[in-house]
């Protein structure tokens, strides 16, 4: 089973010739516009905000804080970055924890009394570079994305999950070497988390946060909680008991903070895990049940948008007005969540045109946008188009298929990527992400994360190195 690359496609007609044969149907305009008038560098307006165009930079890691959750200076860097791309909505910068246990690695950043200093002048220099290079941050909206990992928790060592489950999930759990009921989380510790969501948005609001985003994604804790179908008690079951988690830390931060927004980033739709099938490329798990899956229909491999509405219809009802989707998880089905050239090395060959998964999430965003029209939507999944990406991200927006184009693994080794569109200057070809994983696989072999192919202050590291910054 083979794809053409990206790169292969030298002028419009060809790509959209490939568009053309795809399943599900990908936008794409001939000419990008450039300048103030063009469609990507138009302003939102939301709550008392004014996001001055619609690039969005989403939360990425880089495994590379400190053993007490402090940013190293590997951090400062990548969030200086952020800053000068240009884009004028941050969408959380990185997954911070909200305690300890809650760490998806032992390097990863936690939000507490101790740590806010820190976590208050990561923000400034973001801000401070953005001024920098654009004079204004007025226009500027930046956010900090609270999570607890869930099953996917390590906190204490590269090699040892320790993992606090939604509920039982027989082809999760033995991946996560779960073998009784001893990880799941009782209601009784899920009251105190929330306590600890509140008290995390409070010292981000103190820390000059405009908001956060309350994780419900990629398999972490509360996404897994959206789709407890089989869980006991006053937080699983029916969809009031599985929202009340969300329900419950928005109520709070409301009570406790002045005027800090809250968003969402939630995977609004989740297929069956997927492993190495006998030739090497991905093939779902058979004994995986599909009613675990948040979005996923009753084949384990499909789309139904039926809860996700209804979950967007909650948040509009809650005030909150800030959503950026996104699908799946990179732990058991990275080709959904974030399509890929080449698998990270606890992946699998791909099982589809990694322009089917860029389609999938754009198609499944637009159907949302639909529905709920007032809601300010970011999308995802759109690194894979690289040289496209400007071209089918303006035909997104003048669409109205989502308000703001959301950037991750690209703006590691191209941060300037938004300026240069808006600013109508050529793509630098030798920095667009190709999509080679090793921003994952390095990760995943406990290595601080970043683009070692293509920037040149990663290629310089040896990737031996452990995760000291």
């Amino acid at each position: 089973m083979t794809f053409p690359r990206i790169a292969s496609f030298k002028n419009y007609t060809a790509f959209t010739h490939h568009l053309g044969n795809l399943p599900v149907p990908l936008p794409c305009a001939e000419n990008v516009e450039n300048g103030p008038d063009s469609p990507l560098a138009q302003s939102i307006q939301v709550h008392d905000f004014t996001i001055g165009n619609r690039f969005c930079i989403l939360p990425m890691e880089g495994w590379d804080g400190t053993a007490d959750g402090k940013p190293s200076e590997l951090t400062r860097r990548r969030w200086h970055n952020f800053g000068r791309s240009g884009a004028k909505l941050i969408w959380g910068g990185e997954a911070v924890a909200v305690r300890h246990d809650g760490r998806a690695n032992p390097n990863q950043l936690v939000i507490n009394s101790k740590n806010l200093s820190d976590l208050e002048s990561l923000r400034i220099e973001l801000v401070t570079a953005h001024e920098a290079e654009f004079g204004t941050s007025a226009d500027l909206v930046v956010g900090l994305q609270l999570t607890h990992a869930g099953r996917f928790a390590k906190p204490d060592c590269h090699e040892r999950m320790q993992p606090r489950t939604a509920q039982r999930n027989s082809i999760l759990d033995a991946r996560c070497g779960i073998t009784d009921d001893s990880a799941v989380v009782s209601d009784e510790d899920l009251t105190a988390l929330i306590e600890d969501f509140i008290s995390a948005a409070y010292l981000a609001e103190q820390a000059g946060f405009q908001f956060v985003d309350i994780k419900h994604c990629h398999g972490y804790l509360g996404h897994e909680l959206l789709s407890g179908v089989n869980r006991p008690g006053k937080f699983g079951g029916n969809f009031e008991n599985r929202t009340r988690f969300l329900r419950e830390i928005v109520e709070g931060i409301r009570s406790q903070t002045s005027s800090l927004k809250i968003g969402v980033r939630v995977s609004v739709f989740d297929f069956l895990p997927f492993k190495q099938g006998t030739d090497g490329f991905g093939i779902p798990e058979k004994n995986g049940d599909p009613r675990l899956l948040f979005g996923g229909d009753t084949t384990g491999t499909g789309i139904d948008l039926y809860e996700p509405l209804k979950f967007l219809s909650l948040l509009e009802s809650l005030g909150i007005k800030l959503v950026c989707t996104t699908a799946g998880s990179p732990y058991y089905n990275p080709h959904i969540q974030r399509p890929a050239f080449f698998p990270p090395s606890d992946g699998y060959q791909l099982p589809e045109d990694p322009l089917c998964g860029v389609s999938r999430q754009i198609q499944a965003t637009a159907e949302l946008k639909r529905h709920h029209p007032k809601l300010v939507l970011v999308g995802s999944g759109y690194s894979y188009l690289q040289e496209w990406l400007p071209h089918v991200s303006q035909e997104v927006i003048q669409r109205g298929w989502a308000d703001s184009i959301g950037l991750g693994r690209m703006v590691l080794s191209y941060p300037e990527l938004p300026a240069d569109v808006l600013a109508g200057r050529t793509m630098p070809r030798k920095r667009i992400c190709r999509t080679f994983s090793d921003c994952t696989t390095s990760a995943r072999k406990g290595i601080v994360s970043g683009c070692y192919p293509l920037d040149p202050f990663y290629k310089k590291r040896d990737r031996n190195l452990s995760n000291s910054a």
